[in-house]
């Protein structure tokens, strides 16, 4: 564990602020659910909690059986992370932080087809360029709330279309309807 330094006191209804740097540096934003766990040695743990992380092994097999299906890179992300990845790209993607292109897409519930030929190819991990040239991004969405998304990527420009397309809608779904479960 890390020292920060910071010390905080607890409110009359046991409420404890969380130092706005950290809630940056850590991306939690206002509203997202945390878990917390305790030790035996008395420390109290918070850990931001995802959902989508809860069905990672799942989530793993399905993105194994988009990628065979289809031969593409296929990855499977949370709010912040990508958690799942099938194909030759694990390594550059598994538990990266996904870029901010990503979040909007699926802040605003949107689908999204993209190529370097169209000119509207995105950003897939945080801070890094893309090492792909096309991408469908389609978001898992449970409860009215997007909760990750469901991405297939390829190295090779206009790869993609109304099959890939399709196939990550019914991921999404699939995936969005066992978290209501």
């Amino acid at each position: 564990m890390k020292a920060t330094g910071i010390v905080r006191r607890i409110d009359e209804l046991g409420r404890v602020v969380i130092p706005k740097e950290i809630r940056r540096t850590l991306r939690i934003r206002e509203g997202d659910p945390l878990e917390i766990f305790t030790d035996r040695d008395g420390e109290v743990i918070l850990k931001k909690y995802s959902p989508i992380g809860e069905l990672g092994d799942f989530a793993k097999e399905y993105a194994e059986s988009l990628c065979q299906s289809l031969g593409h890179v296929a990855a499977i992300c949370d709010k912040d992370t990508i958690i799942a990845v099938a194909g030759g790209s694990r390594r550059e993607l598994m538990s990266k932080p996904i870029h901010e292109d990503i979040e909007q897409l699926m802040a605003r519930r949107e689908r999204a087809v993209l190529s370097n030929e169209q000119g509207n190819m995105c950003g897939i991990v945080a801070g890094e360029a893309s090492i792909f040239s096309a991408a469908v991004i389609v978001p898992i969405i449970t409860g009215g709330d997007a909760i990750g998304a469901v991405l297939m990527l390829s190295r090779e420009a206009g790869r993609m279309g109304d099959m890939e397309l399709k196939l990550c809608e019914t991921a999404a779904h699939f995936m969005g309807k066992q978290m209501e479960t």
